[in-house]
């Protein structure tokens, strides 16, 4: 199922990773386990945010795939169902 994750990271955290370098593997290592169809890094509300577009093959793929992420980064997560403008669509149809 498509989904999007925000990740935020507190500023005191983030100064912390980025000073002792593992904000950038942590990052990484996130993409590479999500493999997104899209990534957005930006600052949301004062924090460093990323959004990302990905496939989840099962529920339980989000706790190995972002528990790794809220103990390096102290981070605030939220994963919600999304779809494309095509699938809104079908979807459209379908309801009719």
């Amino acid at each position: 199922m498509r989904m999007m994750v925000t990740i935020r990271v507190p500023v005191a955290a983030g100064n912390r990773t980025i000073r002792d370098g593992s904000m950038g593997t942590v990052i990484q290592q996130t993409l590479e386990r999500i493999k997104p169809e899209c990534a957005y890094f930006f600052v949301e509300q004062g924090r460093r945010t990323m959004r990302a577009v990905f496939d989840l093959p099962s529920p339980g793929m989000q706790a190995a795939w972002f528990e790794p992420v809220l103990w390096a980064l102290d981070a605030e997560i939220e994963i919600m169902p999304c779809m494309t403008a095509q699938e809104l669509a079908a979807g459209f149809a379908e309801a009719r």
